[in-house]
């Protein structure tokens, strides 16, 4: 007898890209739709959440509406719907939770509530067929700077997180001191390639208590440090060099961390997820740090690396495979914990 198929509509609003995607049997996607509202937010240096909640509403069902039709499918063909519901901003999750419940309240559809983080853990399954459980996760993006060991679809060991800035929230600070505007991540990458990687020091925080945690506000005092030294001095200020230089800093740390860690545990099989998991320079660097310590390196493509659907979808395959099943009293939770159900 055929396998049934089991296909997932998937929402994402956990900030300001209003997604839906249909994904079947976990890995495959039938089509992902993204409506960003980068352009909006760049006006204001960063992410408004008020206009962020409001974009939303007026994008979410023409995005389902649209992801439904590249997939080929109605909803008639959907086994169940899964949607991000913490952590994020809380307004713009309550959008992407209110639609997933009218849809599955409508449609008699089981619900399946899923955590971000697990989403952009989950993107890589997409692209990597043969990628399984265990393995250790680096996520890494806007809000969230996490080191996972990743011990069975739906269990999760975080060994390592953020104590101050994620990663991204750096990128996007440093920029905006530097007058690179937002979003900072590849604006950084970009002016870094023109830098001198070397031309300034920046520090690499180690938390003492804890070899895997992160620590980024230092870095980021210590370039703005830099930048006011400067103008006190009467020194020129290089965009390019500061770039390169801070961007070598924060990469150095994400890869010692990311394979002290995986050296340690003992795991053969390496993978980062999230925004900043896209910069050329940390996946080029971690492809040659797993290649010397001899574990497998994952990735996703850089679309499934921002915030989208797909990566909701195939996370709730895997929870609807579990069991997963939430009610109608499904709450956004801005502060979510990974592993918290």
């Amino acid at each position: 007898m055929e396998e049934k198929e089991i296909k997932i509509l998937a929402i994402e609003t956990s900030c300001d890209e209003t997604a839906a995607s249909v994904v079947k049997n976990g890995r495959e996607v039938l089509s992902n739709v993204i409506s960003s509202q980068i352009a909006l937010h760049t006006l204001y240096g960063g992410v408004v959440p008020e206009i962020a909640s409001r974009k939303h509403i007026e994008k979410i069902n023409p995005v389902i509406e649209e992801a439904l039709k590249q997939a080929n499918v109605t909803l008639d063909d959907i086994t169940a719907i899964a949607v991000t519901y913490g952590p994020g901003l809380v307004g713009a999750l309550l959008v992407g939770v209110a639609e997933a419940k009218a849809i599955a309240y409508a449609r008699k559809l089981p619900l399946i509530g899923v955590h971000h983080i697990e989403g952009h853990i989950s993107a890589n399954y997409i692209e990597n067929k043969e990628l399984e459980p265990p393995f250790m996760c680096l996520v890494v993006s806007g809000g969230h700077t996490h080191l996972v060991n990743v011990a069975d679809y739906g269990r999760y060991e975080i060994l390592g997180k953020t104590r101050d800035d994620a990663a991204g929230e750096a990128f996007d600070k440093v920029a905006r001191a530097i007058g690179l505007g937002y979003p900072g991540g590849p604006k950084i990458e970009k002016a870094a390639r023109e830098g001198n990687a070397d031309a300034v020091f920046f520090p690499r925080a180690k938390v003492g208590d804890s070899p895997y945690d992160f620590s980024f506000s230092g870095v980021k005092s210590a370039v703005l440090n830099y930048i006011n030294s400067c103008k006190m001095k009467d020194i020129p200020i290089v965009q390019a060099d500061i770039a390169a230089s801070f961007q070598k800093a924060v990469v150095e740390v994400l890869i010692s961390h990311a394979i002290s860690a995986a050296k340690e545990t003992g795991a053969k099989k390496l993978a980062i997820a999230g925004g900043v998991s896209s910069n050329g320079v940390l996946r080029e660097g971690m492809r040659e740090a797993c290649r010397k310590n001899g574990i497998e390196f994952y990735h996703p493509s850089p679309i499934l690396c921002t915030d989208n659907a797909a990566m909701i979808g195939a996370a709730g395959y895997y929870e609807y495979l579990a069991g997963t099943r939430h009610g109608w009293d499904l709450n956004a939770i801005p502060n979510l914990k990974l592993g918290e159900r």
